[in-house]
């Protein structure tokens, strides 16, 4: 399903976007003027990729610092140790859609249960 962000000129260079769906996914605008889209939960803990730090290629979570490349969705620094899922990202007339993966997110424990409708 491909759903719409943001308009390319409301996301600057060096920031994210948050989608507000379950789960989440951000969109990221890097300094060099790629957009890419992953998964916005942290794989390691409940944290919003979204609220980390932007650096080329790479976002680091703000609550452990592990480090996903935005390209591939990897990990490339733990404490996480399975990578974030990636999404294809489309940019038509300004305005920026998300391809979402079909493939099954990563999600740490207690974010998983909480949309599987158990306890958090």
């Amino acid at each position: 399903m491909m759903i719409p962000a943001c308009r390319l000129v409301d996301l600057p260079r060096g920031e994210a976007y948050r989608l507000d769906i379950d789960p989440p996914v951000s969109v990221f605008h890097t300094d060099d003027g790629e957009v890419f889209a992953i998964d916005d939960t942290c794989t390691h803990q409940d944290a919003s990729l979204a609220d980390g730090w932007l650096e080329g290629c790479e976002v680091e979570c703000p609550l452990h610092a592990s480090k996903f490349d935005l390209r591939t969705g990897a990990v490339d620094a733990p404490p996480a140790k399975r990578p974030v899922r990636t999404h294809e990202v489309h940019v038509e007339d300004g305005m920026i859609y998300v391809q979402l993966s079909l493939d099954a997110p990563n999600l740490p424990p207690c974010v998983a249960a909480r949309l599987a409708g158990g306890p958090a």
